[in-house]
């Protein structure tokens, strides 16, 4: 993984860095696991503006990614490294033994042809998924489950690992991405490795039309709002407008909104860092 930094022959160029692309191997993704994404632009079934500052962007296509690798005890052979648009992480595409073609989120160092293998009673090596109970204390892990069966849904984006720090009956204790140290039942799935593409926090876009093609609108500061649109607007000249929070009001720094009867809190070990 690399980033290359652009020669400044326009101003769009001056300050872009852009991925290097080294590991993809592929620029033509596997027909037969696309899905049409219809954009919303914000808006909810009535038509109405919902979420702001989205909107436009290049047409794109889903690819049905197997995030609960639930296919045991068959190895697969890693055929192509992809780019995803939908994502910030590379996949993977893999045929399996028996022909079934999936898509899996790729981990940093998977190499073409290599095979990888999900269930119990298997090596813990890059790219292969197993239970929590039989994965080796201190290794690094990604795409974790939070409930068995129910596919990854934590540490799945570029660069994201998570770390197995204890085990203790059926429970296994996991610090996360965001520096929250949890209990996960050992019987959820989690794959070896650190996702892919770790270089994406180093990209830069150069210039604001790069935003527009992912479907981003220009987001307007709340200081330069009027009262009747934000907490923070309004004032004589440029004034500061008091504590950052949010368009409802809500404090924006340090404050917590977690609700303290939520279920979940009795497996939280230790809160993320503020």
């Amino acid at each position: 993984m690399s980033v290359r930094k652009l020669k400044p022959i326009t101003p769009g160029q001056r300050f872009r860095v852009v991925n290097g692309n080294d590991a993809i191997t592929a620029d033509k993704p596997e027909k037969s696991l696309l899905a049409p994404i219809k954009r919303s632009g914000g808006r909810n079934s009535q038509g109405k503006m919902t979420m702001r500052y989205m909107g436009g962007g290049h047409k794109k296509r889903y690819r049905i990614i197997d995030f609960k690798r639930n296919k045991h005890g068959v190895p697969a052979e890693v055929k192509t490294i992809e780019y995803d648009p939908n994502r910030t992480a590379f996949i993977a595409l893999v045929e399996y033994q028996d022909g079934e073609k999936r898509y899996v989120v790729a981990q940093n160092g998977l190499k073409v042809g290599q095979t990888i293998v999900s269930g119990e009673g298997i090596a813990p090596e890059i790219g292969n998924a197993m239970p929590l109970a039989q994965i080796p204390l201190g290794t690094i892990i990604s795409c974790v489950e939070l409930r068995p069966g129910q596919g990854a849904v934590m540490a799945r984006s570029a660069g994201a690992f998570a770390q197995l720090m204890a085990r203790d009956g059926k429970f296994a204790t996991i610090k996360l991405p965001s520096g929250e140290t949890r209990l996960v039942l050992t019987a959820c799935l989690a794959t070896i490795g650190v996702v892919s593409n770790s270089d994406h926090q180093l990209v830069v876009s150069g210039k604001a039309g790069r935003n527009r093609w992912l479907g981003r609108r220009p987001r307007t500061r709340a200081v330069v709002m009027n009262p009747v649109d934000h907490p923070m607007g309004g004032g004589e000249g440029r004034s500061s407008g008091g504590h950052p929070r949010s368009r409802k009001g809500i404090p924006a720094k340090g404050y917590r909104t977690r609700s303290k009867t939520k279920a979940s809190n009795k497996y939280i070990v230790e809160r993320r860092k503020k």
